[in-house]
């Protein structure tokens, strides 16, 4: 690891477990799934199309503020596990299964996919591809059901996979290992605001700091979000025509800079979320993308001048110059950028292996708390058998039992999935950082020898389970038993999948998607549509666009350099957060976003930290929470008026 870790050690002292584990699965929990799958879904799949941020994080506080209010009205009390009960279940919508549907049936229509000849080769359980099917935007059409049935297997094997085998391995990395997973707390820290609305001192009721804290960020996200968001939502339904004060997703000043930054993209977001997100995470990893974009700024002019970018042209936007960029060179630079980072997350893995049992012992086990809820380890090790064995059923029928993808299969889920998942639990443990090998898949199906496009779309036994860890870290410090998420999981899952097709058929009816009405689908979604089909040439035989973009003597620059500039920061004792941040900004990052949170990352720690100390790494998540909630909220309200609007059935007289 590299040295300098100051920052690491504040966040891993802000929050220790309690004693004592409590239940949180009850009857609000229920009430909480309904009012999720009605309310927050369709507010999910609304918002990601509009500006492509969900409402993840406003879902959660929305729906535990709400429950907290109608609690207090009622003299009930809330434990804090039940907070954090409801807080994951709307966490739920960060991943509505049927949003998806809405981003298949324009995939197959795109002109990117046109432009490949891709548009046969499609599996129907992938998307129907016939027009008369998708210009019914319906679908409840029978043509869409191995689509919808594929997901559904997903959704639910998925479901099981991460939550029992991402606890099996939180319990190697916390319980044996000790590891501090210093990011935890900031997600806990925010149900501790909510579960402390009030505290006692000297006898006397006063508001407490997190929730003065909450409350400052609410208001700001209130008035944010109505600028930002809800004026573009309500306008067409109230006004009969949009207004948008603020561009969305951000503006395009790649035109006005091309001539003395070529082949630069260039532009600014005006989305206050991201100010926000750079002041609350850790300032060196934002110093690295930052460093690693303005690398990039000087960089793609030299590279233009020596004609290692020759696809830019003069008057391409910022979508247009990414991918260009991405396909001269960034695709193989950044290849071996990530494998750089690889190697290091293994290697530091390693290095904290052998120094544990220096230290422990081979024979090193915690005890662990007799009320948490854990289960016995052979319902983890059955649950993964059980659930990889299913995933490669489901593809050989696929697939026709293509032997070389077959092979393929086999060794993403029982060699590579527990390696990488072993290690990245380890990473998350230490730094905070998830570990991630970039193309994994994508080499995997060139060296299957399969012939055609239908291998991308297979359900993949390829997984990291140790990102989730941190979450059942958060659990441990709310004091929430572990059964309570099985229970959670058991409960909304199904409900979310019906809300979700209802939804995103509801949505897709009322218009096309993309169009003018949805400003992020409309300016990105043809450049996400590129990016896929340059990989999916791969396999497609003749011309391949992605033959063409990999470049083995780039790919070892970009290793090379990664490897480099870590010799450098190792020997600089450098803080570990800043390589991270930098494969960031050197992998082709959007940058119009990034500026917004250096901008935050510099005023959290120049100002704010200097003049409220150390304290505010325990305020700034606080204010974070309470800003996402304020803006979900007005947003939220914007656009079930919008829904209302729009299903209101005109009379005839």
């Amino acid at each position: 690891m590299l040295g300098g870790d100051k920052d690491l050690e504040v966040y891993r002292k802000l929050m220790e477990p309690p004693g004592t584990y409590e239940e949180g699965f009850s009857w609000t929990a229920v009430f909480g799934a309904m009012f999720i799958g009605f309310l927050m879904v369709p507010g999910s799949i609304y918002m990601g199309l509009l500006a492509g941020i969900g409402v993840g994080p406003a879902a959660q506080w929305v729906t535990v503020i709400l429950f907290i209010e109608i609690a207090k009205r009622a003299h009930k009390s809330m434990k804090r596990a039940e907070i954090f009960i409801l807080f994951y279940m709307a966490g739920a919508v960060l991943s509505v299964p049927f949003e998806g549907l809405v981003w298949h049936q324009f995939f197959v229509q795109s002109q990117a996919v046109a432009g490949q000849g891709m548009r046969e080769l499609i599996p129907i359980w992938y998307a129907p591809s016939d027009p008369a099917v998708l210009a019914e935007r319906n679908f409840l059409h029978v043509a869409w059901l191995p689509a919808i049935g594929l997901i559904l297997f997903k959704t639910i094997v998925s479901q099981i996979d991460n939550n029992v085998l991402s606890y099996g391995l939180f319990k190697l990395a916390s319980d044996r290992e000790k590891l501090p997973f210093p990011m935890a707390p900031i997600g806990a820290q925010g149900i501790m605001a909510l579960a402390e609305d009030l505290e006692d001192v000297d006898d006397k009721k006063v508001t407490s700091w997190r929730w003065r804290a909450f409350a400052i960020g609410g208001a700001i996200g209130l008035v944010f979000g109505f600028i930002y968001m809800g004026i573009p939502t309500l306008s067409p339904a109230l006004l009969g025509k949009k207004l948008q004060i603020l561009p969305i997703p951000f503006s395009d000043w790649t035109g006005r800079t091309e001539k003395f930054l070529p082949a630069v993209a260039t532009g600014l977001s005006y989305n206050l979320g991201a100010f926000i997100i750079g002041m609350v995470i850790p300032f060196w990893a934002i110093v690295g993308a930052f460093f690693g974009l303005i690398v990039t700024f000087i960089m793609n002019p030299v590279l233009y001048h020596y004609n290692m970018l020759p696809s830019w042209q003069s008057g391409d936007s910022t979508v247009e110059t990414l991918f260009k960029n991405t396909v001269d060179f960034y695709f193989s630079f950044g290849l071996g950028i990530s494998l750089a980072v690889a190697v290091i997350g293994f290697s530091a893995v390693f290095a904290g292996i052998r120094k544990l049992r220096r230290h422990q012992g081979d024979a090193a086990i915690v005890e662990v708390p007799k009320d948490r809820g854990d289960i016995p380890t052979w319902i983890v090790v059955g649950s993964y058998l059980l659930t990889t064995a299913s995933y490669l059923v489901v593809s050989g029928y696929l697939i026709g039992w293509h032997t070389g993808v077959m092979v393929v299969l086999l060794v993403y889920g029982f060699v590579y999935t527990p390696v990488i998942s072993y290690v990245t639990a380890r990473l998350e443990g230490i730094a905070g950082q998830a570990l991630s090998i970039p193309f994994v898949r994508e080499a995997g199906m060139i060296l299957s020898g399969y012939k055609g496009v239908a291998c991308w779309f297979l359900p993949f036994p390829l997984h990291n389970y140790g990102v989730a860890t941190v979450f059942y870290r958060q659990a441990e410090l709310t004091g929430t038993k572990f059964t309570s998420i099985w229970k959670t999981v058991l409960t909304v899952v199904p409900f979310i999948i019906l809300c979700s097709i209802f939804f995103a058929q509801f949505i897709w009816a009322m218009g096309p998607i993309p169009s003018s009405n949805y400003p992020f689908a409309d300016a990105l979604w043809e450049l996400q549509a590129k990016n896929q089909t340059l990989l999916y040439s791969a396999t497609t035989g003749g011309y391949s666009q992605f033959m063409e973009a990999f470049r083995p003597w780039l790919i070892f620059i970009g290793l090379a350099a990664g490897l480099g500039l870590f010799v450098i920061l190792k020997w600089m004792a450098a803080p570990t957060m800043l390589l991270y941040g930098a494969v960031r900004g050197l992998n082709q990052s959007i940058p119009h976003t990034l500026v917004v949170e250096f901008a935050g990352a510099l005023l959290a720690r120049y100002y704010l930290e200097k003049k409220m100390g150390l304290k505010w790494r325990q305020y700034a998540p606080v204010v974070s929470a309470g800003f996402f909630c304020g803006a979900g909220l007005i947003t939220m309200f914007c656009i079930g008026i919008t829904f209302l609007s729009k299903s209101v059935f005109k009379l005839p007289f």
